[in-house]
């Protein structure tokens, strides 16, 4: 019984009860997860823009989106992992989720050490493939070696997220995210502000707050009696668990890394405006972060929720719960859309103050904000394709029109017309194409079956 009651606190069965509570329920901890987050990697950008200038601001958003790619295809990953822990817990096989969670964990470690080995060792070389302007190259290099120092804890931190996730227990990451965010402003002015030590301190605090998130983490998974209790001994690939994790993680991580592919070519070609054009759009891509939020939140719960009833043959209730999420997420993205489109001068100046910067970012933000809507439908369809096991289809969705039709469109412009505008459009077109498709997808395939073998 006392292990029955642990269970029952660390996980949460979304296989019952009323839809719409429970993924609201998930989805309020991930928001606010999520807006602990934007708001402390927020505060880096504001904090070294206004203590370090605008040099140092657009070191730091130089390869915001190459961090993107690099980091994006391991943490995609684990999507496949917490895919395949919703599915068996749904169907109430705990040996399965406990193979698949330790799995998980022996692919994050196996990721984490990848990418802080070739994050650390070819930073140059791709600040220079992103024509990083000469004047910022060297605040970039050594901002982003730091950075990668620590992707082990962030590849780390984001695996056990995924099981948790998985199972339906969206408050612990909150909690050790709301601990790490506020370490991480601490040391952001302790280090920047105070120390006045240069950008690559601000890597340097992230990677000490993520880590502490990890420690966090580790502390809750060696508790005994949770379902997802961790045992060194068994942290291995299992085979057929394994196999299952890369069928539905590595188009979720091809996904991730197609849509960090484009917009790297994407600051590549802001790049080009040099450094005010850089700054501004870095300021205004921690600002869409916000209106990413809810998109996120909706989507994380859409998918748990829509892999654990699969799992258990509920059908209807699966298709009602996601019905729910898609548009819950898109009321939500619309609201802060519209708020963002009315502040947008505003908002940019909490970055840099400098009027081109401003002017800049102010009109990337009212080319974008009021399409959100259609940037949260895509990603809302796109896990509700994942939770049933059809993660080809966002992935082909997403190549086709986000990444092949984004860089073709904007190469064309930029050849013929060099004006920076025409790079903002290339994203309210190409959520309105990808829209279109996963409405139909939606609406006319059978993608309540995705589990069941055929």
């Amino acid at each position: 019984m006392a292990h029955e009651r642990t269970m029952r606190k660390t996980v949460m069965d979304m296989t019952s009860g009323t839809p719409w509570k429970l993924i609201l329920s998930f989805a309020v901890p991930v928001f606010l997860s999520q807006l602990l987050q934007q708001l402390y990697n927020t505060a880096d950008s504001i904090i070294v823009g206004n203590f370090l200038g605008t040099d140092a601001l657009a070191a730091v958003s130089s390869s915001g989106n190459l961090i993107f790619l690099i980091t994006s295809f391991f943490i995609g990953a684990t999507m496949g992992a917490g895919i395949v822990i919703s599915k068996y817990f749904g169907a109430k096989d705990l040996d399965k989720v406990s193979k698949a969670v330790h799995t998980n964990i022996a692919l994050g470690l196996a990721s984490g050490v990848i990418l802080t080995a070739v994050g650390v060792i070819f930073t140059p070389t791709f600040l220079k493939w992103m024509d990083t302007d000469p004047e910022i190259m060297d605040e970039a290099v050594s901002y982003f070696r730091w950075y990668f120092a620590g992707a082990l804890a962030i590849v780390l931190y984001n695996t056990f997220k995924s099981v948790m996730n998985a199972l339906g227990d969206s408050r612990r990451p909150l909690y050790y995210l709301l601990f790490s965010s506020v370490l991480n402003i601490a040391l952001d002015l302790l280090f920047v502000g105070a120390l006045r030590w240069g950008v690559w301190s601000a890597a340097l605090a992230t990677t000490i707050s993520q880590a502490a998130s990890v420690l966090l983490c580790l502390v809750q998974f060696t508790r005994k009696g949770t379902v997802y209790q961790l045992h060194l001994k068994k942290i291995r690939f299992d085979g057929p668990i394994f196999r299952e994790i890369v069928r539905y993680g590595l188009p979720a991580g091809i996904q991730n890394s197609v849509i960090g592919l484009a917009n790297v070519i994407v600051q590549k070609n802001i790049n080009s405006f040099l450094k005010i054009a850089t700054a501004a759009y870095g300021s205004y891509s921690k600002i869409e972060g916000f209106a990413f939020l809810p998109i996120n939140s909706f989507t994380m719960a859409i998918t748990t929720f829509v892999g654990q009833n699969l799992g258990a043959g509920e059908y209807e209730r699966t298709k009602k719960g996601s019905r729910f999420g898609i548009i819950a997420a898109v009321i939500m993205a619309e609201l802060i859309g519209l708020a963002i489109w009315l502040a947008a001068p505003a908002l940019i100046s909490l970055f840099d103050s400098n009027p081109e910067v401003v002017a800049l970012g102010a009109q990337q933000a009212r080319i974008e904000a009021f399409f959100y809507c259609l940037l949260a439908f895509s990603h809302a369809v796109a896990a509700v394709c994942r939770g049933a096991g059809k993660a080809v289809v966002p992935m082909g969705v997403m190549l086709a029109v986000w990444c092949v039709f984004r860089i073709t469109y904007i190469e064309i412009m930029m050849h013929f017309v060099h004006e920076i505008r025409f790079i903002y459009w290339a994203y309210p077109i190409t959520w309105g194409i990808s829209s279109v498709i996963f409405f139909l997808y939606y609406r006319f395939s059978d993608w309540v079956h995705g589990f069941v073998k055929k």
